[in-house]
């Protein structure tokens, strides 16, 4: 497995969101503003592209935005996910962030406590999904 970091949104990375947020989680709105000024990093199984995530720098200058996590179902359950996010805190460290904050779905809360971030406030609802706001120090 490679992971590599582009500095605009790939079309692989595209694929898989629309692939997993879109078909199988009934997300309507995949694509927005952030894209454009994000990093975005994909993880290949060969050429096959198989995980995806996102982050950007907020307006405070030390915290970053991570986001737009996803596997293809068949390579769930192998920790890629948690790969990815690692990438990610590397990159966020180089960088000179301080945190990394996130909009998990509820249901994906669980594993982001694992990778040691900390639910922020109370549950709410983007695109009539339940979410939660969460944060991590890096």
């Amino acid at each position: 497995m490679i992971i590599k970091v582009y500095d605009k949104l790939p079309q692989d990375a595209l694929d898989l969101r629309i692939k997993v947020f879109v078909d199988e989680q009934g997300f309507v709105d995949e694509v927005d503003e952030f894209d454009s000024v994000a990093t975005h990093l994909v993880m290949y199984d060969n050429e096959k592209p198989i995980a995806t995530c996102r982050f950007y720098l907020k307006e405070d200058k030390e915290t970053y935005m991570f986001g737009r996590l996803c596997v293809l179902k068949e390579y769930r359950g192998k920790s890629l996910g948690r790969e990815m996010l690692k990438s990610t805190e590397e990159i966020v460290k180089e960088k000179g962030g301080k945190a990394i904050i996130l909009h998990s779905q509820y249901h994906a809360k669980p594993f982001y406590e694992k990778c040691g971030f900390t639910q922020q406030g109370e549950i709410d609802y983007e695109q009539n999904k339940p979410h939660a706001w969460m944060r991590k120090e890096v």
